[in-house]
């Protein structure tokens, strides 16, 4: 009997170092499946980078396709919100590239900042009706704050439907505030908005909306 007890020892553990193993595996190609999904990241967004900012020359110099440059934006837009959405995903999912992803996310919120700049400039040199609405918010893996969550659960769910109805009558960008970027600040403080006003939608750089609750009041300020 005891010798049965022992054999039932030896197999059970054995199969928890298996598990235990196979588990570490998996974990190893998830890991590196994230590293070269990452990787891939940071190549578009370099070339993102320098796309946007010879756009941008361009914009400067007054002269260009007004319909053909806000597609592109809007394209632009469309893109690095999936990519965002890939990043957030991911980060705080791995200790290992949680350092990587928080650089790759820094780099998005600077290019949502110039696709911001874009729009001002192709709205300064073109007759056209659509509108900005740029989202405001601090990006809240991290956050403790559930009531913040709550919050911006809320508005990024009216802002999705928002775009989901209205289309290409809206561009949509949101822009993550705690990421330490002089430039995020520097377009905080010209808009005057507060953390504490955190989360806030500005519509057409004039129109500052801090308490949200449905649609209706979104769409009211768009005409």
């Amino acid at each position: 009997m005891f010798k049965s007890q022992k054999h039932t020892f030896w197999q059970a553990l054995l199969v928890t170092l298996f598990i235990f193993g196979l588990g570490i595996f998996v974990g190893i190609l998830l890991e590196n499946s994230r590293i070269g999904e990452i990787s891939e990241l940071y190549g578009k967004s370099e070339i993102y980078l320098l796309d946007i900012r010879l756009q941008n020359e361009i914009y400067s110099e007054g002269e260009f396709n007004c319909e053909f440059a806000f597609q592109e934006n809007m394209k632009f837009a469309d893109d690095i919100y999936e990519e965002v959405k890939l990043l957030e995903k991911y980060l705080g999912a791995s200790r290992l590239t949680d350092e990587k992803i928080e650089l790759q996310h820094k780099k998005y919120v600077i290019l949502r900042g110039m696709l911001f700049l874009n729009s001002l400039k192709i709205k300064e040199n073109c007759d056209l009706s659509y509108h900005n609405v740029v989202y405001f918010y601090i990006a809240d893996y991290n956050n403790p704050r559930l009531d913040l969550k709550v919050e911006q659960k809320v508005f990024s769910r009216l802002l999705f439907e928002l775009k989901q109805k209205r289309g290409d009558e809206v561009l949509l960008i949101p822009i993550a505030v705690n990421k330490d970027i002089s430039s995020v600040n520097v377009i905080l403080d010209k808009y005057n908005i507060t953390y504490d006003e955190l989360p806030v939608v500005l519509i057409d750089e004039k129109i500052k909306i801090t308490e949200l609750e449905t649609l209706e009041e979104l769409e009211v300020h768009l005409g």
